[in-house]
């Protein structure tokens, strides 16, 4: 069983709730067995190839804010976008005719509760200020469904959530207070960007998509996984929607 748990972590870059449950172990048993082999941590590895980066720096504290809404992270995860009939990764780098590739970009702008872990994410064209605004007040919109008033929003230093009016104007709507990281230390934003990860890992490169409509309409069935179903270890084992008014909250 050892052998297959460490089979499972190189094939699919999970964690030890996924292993265990498709082994049939326990967590706790999975996490040894890849301790006991020093199997690199998830967030020392590249979402894509599995190639160790270990980051040069992180945070020495880890913090969780005690109520959903207290603080909710945002953040823009940029993907090449895939031509019709496939990219590189169906066909190979070497095969693509020259007139599909170059096609631009799609800007997921993530975002997710500190507290529970429930996600919220829109593809976009950009990431202007106008647009993060709009992603925003439809984010605010989403928790408040759940019974969830957002407090307090943490972003990067982008221009469109440091300078833009737009995105100032819903924050000052809504009386919510704005913090931002400091400068390059995305550590401090460390929620979203191991969302990004995740995300990348599980929808974006989870599998050779034919098509980028094909990968946009995949994105709304993966994120009702993951904060319905998909177990954390960060929150105890438990989905995001658990955490929701202690599991009381009506996703929508």
């Amino acid at each position: 069983m050892e052998t297959r748990a460490r089979i499972m972590r190189h094939l699919t870059r999970r964690g030890p709730v996924f292993i265990a449950s498709k082994l049939g172990m326990h967590a706790s048993t999975v996490g040894r067995v890849l301790r006991r082999h020093r199997t690199p941590l998830l967030r020392e590895l590249d979402p894509v190839t599995g190639t160790v980066v270990r980051a040069t720096r992180r945070s020495a504290q880890r913090y969780e804010h005690d109520h959903p809404g207290s603080l909710i992270h945002v953040d823009v995860k940029k993907l090449g976008r895939i031509p019709d009939g496939g990219g590189w990764r169906l066909h190979g780098r070497g095969e693509r005719p020259s007139s599909k590739r170059g096609l631009g970009y799609d800007y997921v702008h993530t975002v997710i509760d500190d507290h529970s872990r429930v996600a919220y994410a829109e593809i976009h064209d950009d990431e202007k200020g106008a647009t993060a605004a709009g992603v925003l007040e439809r984010a605010i919109a989403f928790y408040a469904g759940l019974g969830v008033t957002v407090e307090r929003v943490i972003s990067d230093n982008a221009f469109a959530y440091r300078h833009s009016t737009a995105f100032r104007n819903v924050i000052d709507a809504h009386g919510i207070r704005q913090r931002f990281i400091k400068p390059h230390c995305p550590w401090t934003n460390g929620k979203v960007e191991r969302l990004n990860r995740t995300l990348a890992t599980e929808w974006a490169y989870a599998h050779p998509w034919t098509s980028n409509d094909e990968r946009r309409a995949g994105l709304t069935p993966w994120l009702d996984h993951y904060n319905l179903d998909r177990a954390h270890l960060g929150i105890g084992g438990k989905s995001p929607i658990d955490r929701i008014n202690n599991g009381r909250g009506q996703y929508i």
